[in-house]
């Protein structure tokens, strides 16, 4: 017999070898084998898939956009060289009173309890008309209080205003209207007696064509009632050329032309040329304030001798001029503006 192992077979102890290295390859080839795929129940499903195994759609959300804010300007106050200041600032929280309100704050009944809150008559919140349009929210902005007459115990005060407010679509409108506040003397503080909003009406198909070159003339400022007049078309040439005119060497300011203005120069029966739209009012020259002590008066001067040269046979203002019949003149009511008055 030949010596050693290298003829023998396998044996026992080399069987039991092969049969581990066997289940070592077998297990081997299942990490590299076809996994099993997962069911709709499975935890491992498509997360794109509903429950029910169809594709998520969920409803989109719209959020509801946030209105835009109303502007809320600071209240007009008198500034200096005022005659009766407090007059002025009575008419101003009126209206102001009527013409802005909250969300929620529309309607009759709060106005007159906003009214009655300043100390004045609630029945005055009747008289609003357009100061108070049917709207959710509204604020105001008073432009400039003027003199359209002052007495010893009675006054009127034009609240020349812009408003805005919340339109039924959730938009932002604006306009706005000039208010003639009356006024009484009483202790402490003078009253108010009446209100008279101005309202100029509808637009006219046809106005005037220097209308238009004044409506787009950025040296004339003019607040929403006195474009709304000259848009109405009852503005007489006069007043339009004689805007356009003076606009060449000044900024105009008008606080009113035609509505918003006492029908009778205020303290008699004598007509207005203002609501028979042959007159206008300038508050500010090249955007100093009339009324502004500081304001030069040789500026003012200039200014209405300059309305009389385009035509104006009544120019009114602080300063004393002198001139033919009454093409000048000067008082109390007009220490805070210019007025410059037509007869044709």
């Amino acid at each position: 017999m030949t010596g050693g192992d290298g003829g023998r077979g396998p044996g026992r102890r080399g069987i039991l070898r092969a049969g581990a290295a066997a289940l070592v390859l077998g297990t081997a080839g299942c990490t590299g084998g076809t996994r099993p795929q997962p069911t709709a129940t499975s935890p491992t499903a498509n997360p794109a898939t509903s429950p029910a195994g169809t594709p998520a759609e969920r409803p989109t959300e719209t959020p509801t956009p946030t209105p835009t804010p109303l502007p809320q300007p600071p209240l007009w106050q008198p500034g200096p060289g005022e005659i009766q200041p407090d007059v002025k600032r009575r008419a101003v929280e009126l209206v102001a009173a009527l013409g802005a309100w909250p969300p929620g704050g529309q309607g009759v009944e709060a106005a007159r309890a906003r009214v009655a809150a300043l100390g004045l008559p609630p029945a005055l919140a009747d008289q609003a008309g357009p100061l108070a349009p049917a709207a959710t929210e509204a604020s105001l902005e008073v432009i400039v209080a003027q003199y359209g007459g002052i007495l010893d115990d009675s006054a009127s005060v034009l609240v020349v205003c812009r408003q805005w407010r919340r339109g039924p679509d959730g938009s932002v409108v604006e306009g706005g209207t000039t208010v003639d506040v009356r006024l009484g003397r009483a202790e402490p503080r003078w009253t108010v007696t009446d209100l008279r909003p101005g309202d100029a009406g509808p637009a006219a198909a046809a106005p005037p064509p220097a209308v238009a070159r004044v409506l787009a003339e950025p040296r004339i400022e003019l607040p929403p009632e006195a474009a709304a007049d000259l848009r109405s078309g009852t503005v007489h040439d006069s007043v339009l050329e004689a805007m356009l005119r003076l606009a060449g060497p000044y900024t105009l300011s008008v606080s009113v032309v035609r509505t918003g203005h006492p029908l009778d120069v205020f303290g008699t029966t004598r007509p207005s040329d203002h609501p028979l739209g042959r007159a206008f009012d300038v508050w500010r020259i090249d955007g100093l304030a009339v009324v502004d002590p500081g304001t030069s008066r040789q500026l003012i001067a200039s200014f209405m001798r300059d309305a009389a040269s385009a035509g104006s046979y009544n120019v009114g203002g602080p300063v004393a001029l002198q001139g033919a019949g009454n093409q000048f003149f000067t008082d109390d009511t007009h220490h805070d503006h210019c007025h410059v008055g037509f007869d044709h």
